[in-house]
């Protein structure tokens, strides 16, 4: 039996001149295609304006990017070694770069994405698209939270594949352990010389459980037609087990040291309440109708749309 398994694994694919393209970017992209297709399907099933999922990649991958990025900043950039700060009096220990100065906020190929920011700005995008969008097509009875149950199936795929990004650049793993599977981050940020909890499998494990757990109930089931049910469904299995997994993860701030909940924990409770809330109130509300037919004028408007795209 292996005692421990010995990371080194260099984070950048190749090399083009001075361009670097990294697994952590490269896995990005195809998580958000692979979501694009899982959707696809969905959409089709359900005869859904074709144009809807080319609008729901383009939102739903701007809130993703924009809200992981300033989720970061926000939630997680907080210092002690930037000098005390006094506004009106009230001496302030801990600053964020960030909100002094909000345009390094713009440079993110420096890295820092937050996965409590990207859920939020999803969920943000969702409602912007269907308020804007899709309300076009009153036919069509959807709301945000009709949009997000599909999503979040294919959204078990993109957040396993930015874990499997994260275990590329050795980053966001756990504390020690004894455990035969181990692992010995050697381009770590701490603990390089002793096996660590590999939190990014850990992560990988439990959205691959919320996958094989959404998809059969929207394929095989009517929990389709429950409006939050796949969501809330998603959100319980992703966060509640990421709540009790930030117990043996390393801070990734040192502002979180000594703390009794991490910054992980607190920004999942509200998810994992908001979870249960959805689930109860998908079985107090009548089942959604079923679109079995596309009317004829909007078929005609498909068609024509086509051949102007082709």
């Amino acid at each position: 039996m292996l005692s421990a398994i010995t990371w080194n694994v260099d984070p950048v694919l190749i090399h083009l001149g001075g361009l670097e393209i990294r697994w952590y970017g490269l896995l990005w992209a195809i998580g958000l295609y692979v979501c694009w297709v899982m959707n696809k399907r969905m959409y089709k099933r359900e005869n859904c304006p074709p144009e809807w999922i080319d609008q729901l990649f383009i939102w739903i991958a701007a809130g993703a990017i924009i809200g992981a990025r300033l989720g970061h900043c926000l939630f997680y950039e907080w210092h002690n070694d930037l000098g005390e700060l006094s506004i009106f009096g009230w001496d302030i220990t801990y600053r964020n770069p960030y909100i002094e100065n909000p345009l390094l906020i713009l440079k993110i190929w420096e890295g820092g994405l937050a996965s409590h920011g990207g859920a939020i700005g999803i969920i943000l995008a969702a409602w912007l698209l269907n308020k804007k969008k899709f309300s076009r097509y009153p036919q069509f009875k959807t709301s945000w939270l009709w949009i997000l149950d599909r999503l979040c199936i294919g959204v078990c795929v993109t957040g396993a594949l930015i874990r499997l990004g994260n275990l590329m650049n050795s980053e966001i793993y756990g504390g020690p352990t004894s455990l035969p599977w181990g692992f010995i981050f050697v381009n770590g940020d701490v603990n390089k010389d002793i096996p660590c909890h590999p939190t990014q499998i850990y992560e990988i494990m439990y959205l691959m459980v919320a996958l094989a757990v959404t998809m059969p109930l929207y394929w095989k089931t009517q929990a389709r037609r429950r409006e939050g049910l796949l969501l809330g469904i998603f959100l319980l299995i992703v966060f509640g087990t990421r709540f009790g997994l930030e117990f043996i993860k390393n801070d990734q701030e040192a502002f979180e040291a000594n703390h009794l909940l991490n910054m992980g924990q607190i920004l999942s409770i509200p998810f994992v309440i908001l979870s249960i809330y959805l689930i109860i109130r998908a079985y107090r509300r009548p089942l959604l109708p079923v679109v079995d037919k596309q009317p004829e004028s909007l078929e005609k408007k498909y068609k024509k749309n086509d051949k102007k795209r082709s």
